[in-house]
């Protein structure tokens, strides 16, 4: 027996020696070129955090929007072509409003003064004295009683009679539209989540046919002890599994790391990327990062299963 806790077989194979008590996993020591599976793990993990916290962010967003503008109707009076506004603007406006405020389901009616009109244009236009000259429509913004249905259909052509520069806009074009983004958002993000995958379980049964052919003497010499393919995969199994969960839990956790900073940012009133929602998570949603660490585990704890017995088979 030497220094290094292997024996020397009379066939001239060194087998590791297994103290009492200790796991299967045990059997197999761990590569020296291991490292590079453990930063590629990590790496598939942190992109699968990011991807799962977009995801997050995009339906929170979403949620948030239609909310917003579900259940209210806006009426724009535009300017005349030509010419500065004048009292028939105003007074097109004053009609618009006392319609809007006849209407059955409608409970609130109120304008939109001009200094919260220029905020709404400021994100795009700026504030310069130019964008202040700008003969911006007159904004009126009216709440829908829940549950009540409101005859859109009526009240255009109400409006269209009393008030013909009016335009009726009741949001549905955009809730539309921002369902479908966020859609896309969504489905993507889990498509990345699913290439990701993918990407772990090919490299794990790469790993893990190196790690068969890197200790195939010891491997033979227990298919000749009587050990079952059951036996040898669950060696491999249970380290790949652990080595996965602690390289996922390091990607996963700098992820959250980085939502939290950038969310930091935010609260301190640095805007991370303009004219998105809020990047940071609450903690609610965080909580799903715990998700990616455990998939990436039970992905290469199958991998490795799978791969093992599959090259068993063709050895034996």
């Amino acid at each position: 027996m030497n220094d290094q806790g292997t024996a020397q077989r009379g066939n001239g194979l060194r087998v590791p020696r297994v103290k009492r008590g200790r796991g299967m996993g045990t059997i197999l020591p761990r590569d020296d070129g291991a490292a590079p599976l453990d930063i590629v793990i990590a790496v598939m993990a942190f992109l699968a955090a990011l991807a799962l916290g977009a995801s997050l962010i995009a339906d929170r967003a979403a949620l948030g929007w239609r909310e917003g503008l579900a259940g209210r109707v806006t009426v724009q009076v535009l300017p005349p072509d030509s010419g500065p506004p004048g009292p028939e603007l105003e007074r097109q406006t004053r009609a618009a409003i006392e319609i809007l405020s006849a209407t059955p389901g409608i409970v609130h009616v109120a304008r939109v003064s001009h200094e919260d009109a220029l905020k709404l244009v400021e994100p795009w236009l700026g504030a310069d004295a130019l964008v202040a000259d700008l003969p911006l429509p007159n904004l009126v913004d009216a709440s829908i009683r829940p549950g009540a249905r409101v005859d859109l259909a009526g009240l255009r052509a109400r409006l269209k009679e009393s008030a013909p520069s009016a335009v009726l806009d009741d949001h549905t074009h955009w809730i539309a539209r921002l369902k479908a983004l966020a859609d896309v958002v969504i489905w993507s993000g889990y498509g990345i989540l699913l290439l990701i995958a993918v990407a772990t379980a090919a490299a794990v049964t790469f790993a893990t046919r190196a790690g068969l052919e890197a200790h195939r003497e010891i491997v033979g010499l227990l298919h000749q002890m009587g050990a079952h393919p059951g036996f040898i995969a669950r060696a491999f199994e249970r380290h790949y599994f652990f080595t996965a969960l602690i390289a996922a839990a390091a990607g996963a956790g700098a992820a959250a790391i980085l939502f939290l900073v950038v969310g930091g940012l935010e609260l301190a009133g640095v805007e991370a990327v303009p004219f998105l929602p809020p990047i940071a998570l609450k903690p609610a949603e965080a909580l799903w990062f715990i998700a990616v660490p455990m998939a990436s585990a039970l992905i290469a704890w199958a991998t490795a299963r799978i791969s093992v017995l599959a090259a068993l088979r063709k050895i034996y």
